[in-house]
């Protein structure tokens, strides 16, 4: 709940908000901690300005229970959030609070849209979804923040088109630009899409791997030292959750909000997790200090592992990369030492009593029985 009321004070408020009634209330509602007083407070808001957008979105999101009512609800915000929007945009040169209000407006305008592209998309209209979403990176392409190119990549999936998923690719995996798990397994998957039906790792041993096949396994090397939790949930190693409301970029959140949605594509290409857990573990031969050194990313953030136990819910077990694990001559070692230790620290304490106890084990181990073949060759003697 900090998070959404940090994420909607970002988006939803401004400096202005004390000109618009309305506006007050829902900056009350955005800070407020308590679901039911939040409802209240916009339908107060409501009650003062019809065209309230931000309102019907808190309601959109908190109140309906079904994609049916949140989309009717987006639908009413969308048609007052276009009124005000048009509105800022004859009053932005005015002064630098009309322009403050003309980015707090756009921002509300956009998540509107963008959440009603995700309603389409979750009741099948995906040819829907797509053209609202292209729509609104070609009008609006600074909010990138939004990731509104990441939804699109997956509706693009599902329909199969892989040629425009590629397109999408060449414009957003820019060496410029932020990756995310979504865009590095997207372009590993296209490039094993070309290979995975034909591939065998018995044949690639014996004649070597094409020059298809090495960009297939560079390209999941890459996302690998991107989100190295991302493959387990792919292969069904671990077992997928709900995804949390918000994730960390190359978290164990992070992969489980990717392989949630996208594991149906991956499944869908013949032989692609296959080649997927052929190969995916050798990333960790490239990077094997990943907290000092990565290879095409930075080093691997060590603080991942706080955050996402902080997302993600109590009885869900946290994938930590990389996985401390401590080799076995390790632990032999100390536990001989410590048992050394101790039977020297008895010896000096009670050094009568440990005589008798080291009498004792001398005279058991020399009363045990000889090997019944060492016996009989004795007594034939």
């Amino acid at each position: 709940m900090n998070l959404s009321a940090q994420d909607h004070q970002t988006f939803f408020t401004c400096d202005t908000d004390f000109l618009r009634p309305s506006d007050t209330v829902m900056q009350k509602a955005w800070r407020e901690r308590n679901p039911p007083a939040r409802i209240k407070a916009a339908y107060q808001a409501l009650e003062l300005n019809n065209d309230c957008a931000t309102a019907y979105v808190l309601l959109a999101e908190e109140e309906a229970t079904t994609i049916v009512d949140a989309e009717r609800l987006f639908k009413q915000a969308l048609k007052a959030g276009e009124t005000i929007y048009r509105r800022s945009q004859q009053c932005q040169h005015q002064s630098p609070q009309h322009e403050a209000q003309l980015r707090r407006d756009t921002n509300v305008l956009v998540y509107i849209k963008r959440r009603l592209a995700m309603c389409a998309r979750k009741l099948g209209r995906i040819r829907e979804a797509v053209k609202i979403m292209r729509d609104l990176m070609k009008e609006f392409p600074p909010l990138t923040m939004l990731n509104i190119h990441e939804n699109l990549l997956e509706s693009l999936l599902e329909l199969q088109a892989y040629a425009d998923v590629q397109a999408v690719l060449a414009k957003y995996d820019d060496i410029s630009l932020p990756k995310s798990a979504a865009i590095c397994y997207t372009a590993a998957l296209l490039k094993t899409r070309t290979v995975s039906d034909k591939f065998s790792p018995e044949t690639a041993s014996r004649r070597g791997l094409s020059t298809a096949e090495i960009n297939a396994v560079e390209a999941i090397h890459r996302a690998v030292e991107f989100n190295p939790h991302v493959p387990k949930y792919l292969l069904e190693m671990k077992s997928l959750i709900l995804p949390p409301e918000h994730i960390l970029k190359r978290g164990d959140s992070e992969a489980i909000a990717y392989a949630f949605f996208h594991l149906q594509h991956w499944k869908r290409i013949e032989g692609a997790l296959h080649l997927l857990q052929c190969t995916w573990e050798g990333t960790f031969r490239m990077i094997p200090y990943p907290l000092e050194k990565g290879h095409l990313f930075y080093p691997y953030p060590s603080c991942t592992e706080t955050a996402d136990r902080e997302l993600l819910p109590s009885f869900h077990h946290v994938s930590v990369y990389p996985k401390k694990e401590i080799p076995f001559f390790i632990h032999f070692t100390a536990g001989l030492c410590s048992s050394t230790a101790m039977i020297a620290f008895l010896t000096h304490q009670f050094p009568e009593i440990m005589g008798v106890f080291a009498k004792a084990v001398l005279g058991f181990s020399c009363l045990q029985p000889r090997h019944p073949q060492f016996l009989s060759k004795t007594h034939k003697i």
